[in-house]
């Protein structure tokens, strides 16, 4: 029934798709994030198990859309790899963090000279090791400032990893780095210079004083 149930919902959102008569490019999108989906249906779906109601366990994460909003303005709204960081937020906000990581695993695999998912793989892998720049995040985050030594990505997004992990100081420092990266006429320079005064203004103050 499972499986009946889901190529019943890919017929009905294509049939949509031609009622709306959205664009090819939207469609390719879109049509790309159900196969993503059906694709995590088959790994870790299993429709054999009897339903049992269970406590929930799993805590979510709140994710900033202003991030979201600031990474699609990075790396492309309409791109190969726009289904992975769409179903890896979903499942950061519902909590499962192991499920996300595996998911820009896969993706990294695929396309291992993308610097966007090993990016994306850096900030799931911080999220899961208990919001730590853990030897595993840092390694994917090496890996993408590799890839693109001069896109403000990586940088800002790995001293976002370090100020989550309360390393104020080194994230400021990656954030400077994004900053100069940034094009004067990107839409997003604004935005991480905005972040960056905040935090040097803090790291200036009495309370910022110690901080790491």
């Amino acid at each position: 029934m499972g499986w009946i149930a889901l190529f019943a919902l890919m017929a009905l959102a294509f049939a949509a798709m031609l009622r709306l008569g959205v664009s090819r490019t939207l469609a390719s999108f879109l049509g790309a994030a159900l196969m993503l989906g059906a694709l995590g249906y088959a790994v870790q779906g299993r429709p054999g198990l009897g339903g049992a109601p269970v406590a929930a366990r799993k805590q979510g994460v709140t994710i900033d859309p202003t991030l979201t909003e600031l990474r699609l303005d990075m790396f492309g709204r309409y791109s190969q790899v726009t289904p992975y960081f769409a179903a890896g937020t979903a499942l950061q906000r519902m909590g499962d963090q192991r499920t996300a990581v595996n998911l820009f695993l896969g993706g990294a695999n695929a396309l291992p000279d993308n610097a966007a998912l090993w990016t994306g793989l850096g900030d799931a892998y911080a999220l899961h090791d208990g919001g730590t720049v853990s030897p595993p995040a840092r390694l994917a985050f090496d890996r993408a400032l590799k890839l693109a030594p001069a896109h403000p990505g990586p940088p800002f997004f790995l001293g976002l990893a370090y100020i989550r992990a309360g390393q104020f100081r080194e994230g400021a420092r990656w954030w400077r780095r994004a900053y100069a990266l940034s094009p004067r006429e990107a839409s997003y320079r604004a935005e991480i210079g905005k972040r960056l005064a905040l935090l040097q203004m803090f790291l200036a103050s009495p309370a910022g004083q110690d901080a790491p």
